[in-house]
């Protein structure tokens, strides 16, 4: 295990003296009181270990010789990515914004152990997002864990948070929703449209960069897909709107097959001529990955807007392409006033009693029914949480089962979901303990809304799904601080001292 390294916190510089500023004053309080929290907890101790642990892998992986002063540096840039992502889930900015509000406010700066008695290094928006991805989920998840174990430690004359009241998380209540993804709506013909876009702006990159290939000015396709799209925007307030809408539709596809040969065959020139441009190879894939997610997804696009306007056939929900950039979405059929459809992921989410987040999990393939979604949640909770007693488990009927009644019946877990049956229902509400149950299970659709607008975004903007795994356990951790730290702390007592004889 790597070696923790001492911070001299001493040459941190005094956070300058705001005077009539109560927003201001209140989060100088919060992020003092979520520093202790990450300190007292061990999340921020064992952040650097495993942060350590996976740099000396990969420099032994690499054959790189560790030199004396590296792990110091890099344990410091541990403590940063830390301090500097949850600074950035909390107060809600993009990567280039929490760069330049960080360089900006000496209270952020003292935050993430960037200042300095001579001044202040800050990073850019590169290193906010190296950040945003420095742990693995399965790490990030532990991390959560820890966090819970230190806040539910009770029974003690001093809690290890320092909390005044014990933390109840013995009652959990469980919802789902959809994680929206940062898309717009899946069109059939938009998805034509935004391949010529990505594929020709791609072209124009590379020939901006000294390689050609003889072929029309990639401009003129930009501008070509333009005006069919804006001819199939118009044609619906035509009476043969049918008809003219797979007159336009055959035209983007003999437009699309053009511009596809195009970009095969400068993707086949920078592949094999990269060295004669300013790139570096990692540079050209990074230009030869953008082309190939598009081309690998275009002969499915076409048929998709084939069968749907020319063929006027249904294409079955698992074979949709719902974006060139984003494979791994779902259409989910809620049935809200606001959203009949939403695309992107489901995230199942269980909530205890003070508003933490106790479990979670983000679905990637397929949109799995509620009621499978108990157990795995159970036994996530037993593996995470290895002494806690769970008392009951509330839900709406959307979770509910006859095997979910079992199961909670045999680990003796009181039943809180609401039944499908109403014969079955009304029996349920004359206990009171479950009306009382059933009574908070309205506080959850509030605490997916504080998560979803707070902490994740609407929509969620992180790109690729095991990216987007990592920055939902990310806004958890950040989400159960903050949570943390609005409960009030334990008093401390004062002793008095004794008078001398």
């Amino acid at each position: 295990m790597s070696k923790i390294i001492s911070f001299p916190i001493e040459l941190r510089p005094a956070l300058p003296t705001v005077y009539g500023n109560v927003d201001y004053r209140r989060l100088e309080q919060q992020l003092k009181r979520i520093e202790e929290l990450l300190q007292l907890s061990g999340v921020e101790k064992q952040f650097i270990v495993w942060s350590m642990e996976a740099y000396e892998l990969e420099s032994k992986r690499r054959g790189i010789q560790i030199r004396a002063g590296a792990l110091e540096k890099q344990a410091l840039a541990s403590l940063r990515a830390l301090r500097g992502e949850v600074l950035r889930r909390l107060i809600g900015e993009s990567f280039r914004g929490v760069a330049r509000a960080v360089a900006g406010c000496p209270l952020y700066q003292w935050f993430c152990h960037l200042g300095a008695v001579d001044g202040a290094r800050v990073p850019g928006k590169s290193a906010f997002q190296a950040y945003a991805h420095w742990l693995e989920e399965g790490k990030m998840r532990a991390l959560v864990a820890i966090l819970l174990q230190a806040a539910t430690e009770g029974n003690r004359s001093k809690p290890p948070l320092e909390l005044a009241n014990e933390l109840e998380i013995r009652t959990v209540w469980m919802d789902s929703f959809c994680v929206k993804a940062n898309i717009h709506f899946p069109v059939d013909w938009v998805l034509l449209r935004d391949a010529v876009r990505t594929l020709m702006k791609a072209v124009m990159l590379i020939r901006r960069h000294g390689l050609r290939h003889r072929m029309p000015e990639p401009a003129a396709f930009l501008r070509r897909i333009n005006t069919l799209s804006m001819e199939m925007t118009a044609v619906r307030r035509k009476a043969d709107s049918r008809k003219e809408r797979k007159r336009v539709l055959r035209q983007m596809k003999a437009l699309v097959r053009v511009v596809e040969s195009h970009a095969q065959r400068y993707r086949v020139l920078l592949d094999r001529q990269w060295s004669q441009t300013d790139w570096s190879r990692k540079q050209a894939e990074q230009v030869l990955g953008r082309i190939d997610g598009v081309l690998a997804l275009l002969p499915q696009a076409i048929h998709q807007a084939h069968e749907r306007i020319i063929g006027e056939r249904r294409v079955p929900n698992a074979e949709k392409i719902l974006s060139l950039y984003e494979p791994d979405l779902e259409v989910m059929v809620r049935g809200k006033a606001q959203a009949e459809v939403e695309f992107g992921n489901k995230m199942f989410l269980a909530e205890a009693a003070h508003g933490l987040i106790v479990d979670w999990r983000l679905e990637k393939e397929g949109v799995s029914s509620d009621t499978a979604l108990v157990k795995p949640s159970l036994v996530r909770l037993g593996r995470c949480l290895p002494d806690l007693k769970l008392w009951a488990v509330g839900a709406d009927r959307g979770f509910a089962s006859d095997g979910n009644s079992t199961l909670l019946k045999r680990r003796g877990i009181f039943d809180g979901l609401c039944s499908r049956d109403p014969r079955q229902l009304e029996q349920q509400r004359r206990d009171p303990r479950f009306v009382a149950i059933q009574q908070r299970r309205a506080q959850t659709e509030g605490r997916i809304g504080i998560f979803q607008n707070m902490f994740l975004g609407n929509p969620f903007r992180a790109k690729g799904f095991e990216h987007r795994q990592v920055a939902v356990a990310w806004c958890v951790l950040v989400h159960d601080l903050w949570v943390l730290a609005r409960l009030p702390r334990a008093k401390t007592i004062r002793v008095p001292l004794k008078k001398a004889a």
